[in-house]
């Protein structure tokens, strides 16, 4: 996670700065995605009356073509307003130019579809093309060609940090090298993260294992991206991917290399007095990054950072260990020869885990994010769980059962909390694969912590299955990774409250919010504009383009609300500004893209028929 500069708390100054590029907020709130023929459609409206009132829906002549009254909901503390839904889900005419109006009041324009969400998820998709690392970015696979560039990191080739770190800390290095070209950037920065690469790429592998079970598996067949891999017969989602797979793999340690670590880094309360020389063989790195912060803009070809690897890690290595598993069932009959590859590192990973299990990081270096993890037990659950879903080796089921997954399945995915990936993972495989008594207490456990999202939204005013008023850093990702929850859950028992729930979060993030935003760029009426990004950075310097489509802000942050003086005394789901200084509010990442790939596609894939 980044810190607060002086220069970002000293915003009090800064306004939005899309106010005068955009259309005004429209007083009804609806997706501007646009809604399904035979889904739910959920619109909210501010109001402070207490007596439902009437609406109508109009179409693209303006013909009245449905009619009916709000629903009062109340106030709402997370919007800090008083709303009125309105529920039109019984309309099911497909077309173009339908508003919906409250007396003298209107929404914007939307569309009523088959399958609005199919192009949302392949342009949430795009972004990841556009995050590797390693290669050029070619007009070719970009909807513009003032996207395109040069190579960045092309080699990546470190050796370990060695240096005094913010605290003083004198750091010794290593003797090697580790070629750790291509991946994605992690965000709006050129680090690349094993943390974070472990769940986006877990949340994009796990889309397209859940796709197939649920009988939609050429979803990304060849050529529904834009991708220079291309016509290789290879299904899109798993080609991109790939690329990232291929860097967590990089990063692991050789064997037979010894390599000074400092024991105490991460722990709480203690300072880094002693380093102790260990074989890390199979451990694997937390980040390769530059040694301090880059400006904005910068791009990726321009930076001349050196670039460090940064100390091995319980949680790094785990992260890999588990999605290496995946690869190995994934790529099993597409391409053995990486499957093995993959499994072996996987195994490698669990051993070296096993022999340093409290390896924490340390986030005292600058130029990169820290991603401190001081509780990695989930980390050996993920892992466990993945590894167990591929070989069914018993040691790994034991393991399992020792960490109680099956009673305690865990109530969030983040990248700091990786156990209820792992559940969700086993709740979903193949009937005989897991225990039945294991798989029934862990599809009941599921089902229970939907029911509990199910029942946040009908708390929520904005009808979102999210009705705490802590909006954390990434909240976004937050309420999407709440929507896979709930998608699992249907498709475990089809309770069509769940998928409800899953429409609900999407609506929020393209537009059925309080600040009548979408945040996802060119998507919606009203999109975000000015991502926290180097080289998407036209707002800082015109000779470098604006966002590509597709890319997901991270969205309110009530936590910052306190230091930034534009958003000071905000309710919580107003916490953001468009602003590309504000990356606690409007940084880009692939954490927060992945699941907005995963419920969109998810609900194309489920949609009625």
């Amino acid at each position: 996670m980044r810190r607060l500069t002086p220069r970002l708390l000293g915003m009090a100054a800064v306004a939005l700065t899309t106010s005068a590029t955009q259309a005004p907020p429209a007083p009804i709130r609806i997706d501007q995605v646009g809604f399904e023929t035979r889904g739910p459609k959920i619109a909210v409206l501010p109001s402070m009356q207490a007596s439902p009132l009437a609406w109508t829906l109009t179409d693209a002549r303006g013909a009245v073509v449905a009619s009916g009254r709000t629903i009062p909901a109340g106030p709402d503390s997370a919007s800090g307003e008083s709303v009125h839904r309105i529920d039109f889900g019984a309309f099911r005419m497909p077309g173009t130019g339908y508003h919906l109006h409250v007396g003298a009041t209107a929404s914007h324009a939307f569309a009523i579809a088959d399958r609005p969400f199919a192009p949302l998820a392949t342009a949430a998709m795009a972004f990841f093309y556009q995050q590797r690392s390693g290669v050029p970015i070619l007009p070719a696979f970009l909807e513009r060609e003032d996207l395109a560039r040069p190579a960045g990191h092309a080699p990546d080739i470190a050796t370990c940090f060695a240096g005094r770190d913010q605290k003083g800390v004198q750091w010794p290095g290593c003797p090697y090298r580790i070629d750790a070209t291509g991946g994605w950037y992690d965000a709006g920065d050129h680090g690349k993260y094993v943390v974070n690469g472990g769940v986006s790429t877990w949340t994009l592998l796990d889309l397209h294992e859940r796709l197939a079970a649920l009988g939609d598996a050429n979803a990304f067949a060849d050529g529904r991206l834009a991708l220079p891999e291309h016509a290789n017969h290879v299904d899109d989602l798993l080609d991109e991917a790939r690329i990232e797979v291929a860097f967590l793999l990089s990063m692991q340690i050789p064997e037979g290399t010894r390599l000074a670590v400092a024991p105490d880094a991460g722990v709480a309360g203690k300072a880094i007095t002693r380093f102790e020389t260990i074989d890390a063989s199979g451990l694997v790195h937390t980040k390769i990054a530059d040694e301090h912060w880059t400006t904005i803009p910068t791009a990726p070809a321009d930076d001349r950072q050196t670039r460090f690897l940064y100390p091995p890690s319980t949680a790094a290595t785990l992260n890999m260990a588990g999605v290496a598993a995946q690869c190995a069932r994934i790529w099993r009959t597409i391409d053995p020869a990486f499957a093995t590859r993959c499994l072996t590192a996987a195994h490698r990973g669990w051993a070296a885990a096993l022999r340093y299990p409290a390896l924490l990081t340390s986030s005292d270096f600058t130029g990169s994010g820290g991603y401190g993890d001081p509780d990695v037990r989930d980390e050996f659950t993920f892992a466990a769980a993945q590894l167990y879903a591929t070989t069914r080796e018993p040691s790994f089921l034991d393991r399992l059962r020792d960490d109680r997954l099956f009673t305690d399945p865990g109530t969030e995915i983040s990248w700091g909390s990786l156990r209820l990936a792992g559940a969700l993972t086993l709740a979903t495989l193949p009937g005989g694969m897991l225990p039945a008594d294991d798989r029934a207490m862990l599809r009941t456990r599921i089902a229970a912590l939907a029911d509990g999202f199910v029942a946040e939204g009908k708390r929520s005013g904005y009808g979102i299955p999210f009705a705490g008023t802590n909006y954390p850093w990434g909240s976004s990702s937050s309420i999407l990774n709440r929507a896979i929850v709930l998608g699992v859950a249907w498709q475990i028992d089809r309770k069509p409250a769940y998928r409800d729930a899953v429409v609900a979060s999407v609506d929020y993030i393209v537009g059925r919010n309080p600040l009548d935003r979408s945040y996802v760029t060119g998507i919606g009426t009203r999109p975000m504009q000015y991502p926290h990004h180097r080289f998407w950075a036209a707002a800082a310097d015109p000779r470098y383009p604006a966002p590509p489509t597709g890319v997901l802000s991270g969205g309110p942050n009530s936590a910052a609300a306190r230091e930034l003086g534009p958003m000071k005394g905000c309710a919580p789901q107003t916490c953001w500004i468009d602003d590309y200084r504000a990356f606690t509010v409007n940084e880009v990442a692939i954490n927060w893209n992945a699941p907005l790939v995963w419920t969109a596609a998810f609900l194309d894939a489920t949609r009625a028929r």
